[in-house]
């Protein structure tokens, strides 16, 4: 039995992925390699052996029983219909092979842009308008305008350099937003770090495996924190800045993430929580949450 899905992610509709509207992508483009993720490897542009012919996944309801977890957490952000439907119109990577190499190629980077567009939507909606949203969106057009180029022109973007264009904004963003709920002048980056007992908490932190249980960690900066299978039960983390932190199997049950910034399903999807754990509307219980 196949399973066509559509899967509603992030503040905008065209930023989430759409499976029923892509031809598999992910399946075929991406490489992954066993581990706790995978139960196999898989080379970039061998489709996988759960892929049936009309591009959905035959163990789709059974994926995560099936070895298959890094699947269930993964996002493209809504690149797969756009390269799929837009960049190529329509022509399948199962077509030709020049087409299946650009659209390989073409795929990850049109992902890196819509990650980008998602961080740049959330800036926006948590800025206020006297300060830097007029030039946000303006930077969310240009590189709207960029993930809907035409094939040779998405190879020939410096994904990079758009995100190191976007990095003093979307930090500006997230330090507002964090100084409204921690007091104190948003633009003190000494701010960002603080300590929890012996514990180091602030952008690039490795807190694997760290208790962590019912700290207070409102307005804090996670950037880039290393968190895997840390104990957050019961943990403050309203208006936390969440962009790049590694939340793999960290336990949020009970925790409190509203207003977290730049969080996103995958990370969500990436750790362990139950009925208790409270998110912003909009955001999708992963099925494995308990309760």
């Amino acid at each position: 039995m196949t399973s066509r899905t559509r899967v509603t992610l992030g503040r905008r509709e065209d930023l989430g992925a759409d499976c029923a509207n892509c031809f598999g992508l992910c399946c075929v483009a991406l490489a992954f390699t066993w581990s706790v993720d995978f139960p196999v490897d898989k080379p970039a542009g061998d489709p996988c052996t759960n892929l049936d012919g009309a591009d959905a996944c035959t163990i789709h309801p059974r994926l995560r029983a099936e070895g298959f977890r890094g699947c269930t957490v993964f996002d493209c952000s809504g690149a797969g219909q756009k390269v799929s439907r837009h960049t190529f119109a329509g022509r399948s990577w199962r077509d030709d092979d020049a087409t299946r190499q650009a659209m390989f190629a073409a795929f990850p980077v049109v992902r890196r842009l819509h990650e980008l567009l998602r961080y740049l939507d959330e800036a926006i909606t948590i800025t206020p308008a006297d300060t830097d949203a007029e030039r946000l969106t303006r930077d969310f057009e240009r590189v709207r305008a960029l993930s809907d180029a035409d094939p040779d022109t998405i190879l020939g973007i410096d994904v990079d350099a758009e995100y190191d264009a976007a990095r003093p904004l979307l930090l500006a963003a997230s330090r507002n937003a964090r100084a409204l709920v921690r007091g104190g002048d948003s633009r003190d980056t000494r701010a960002d770090e603080r300590r929890v007992g012996r514990l180091r908490v602030g952008p690039g932190a490795d807190l694997v495996g760290a208790d962590l249980r019912r700290a207070d960690l409102r307005g804090a900066s996670l950037r880039g924190a290393l968190l895997i299978g840390a104990d957050l039960t019961g943990a403050e983390l309203r208006s936390c800045e969440c962009i790049g932190a590694d939340l793999r199997d960290a336990d949020l049950s009970g925790a409190d993430l509203r207003g977290a910034v730049f969080l996103t399903q995958m990370q969500v999807d990436a750790a362990r929580g139950d009925a208790d754990t409270r998110l912003d509307d909009g955001f999708q219980r992963p099925t494995h949450w308990g309760g």
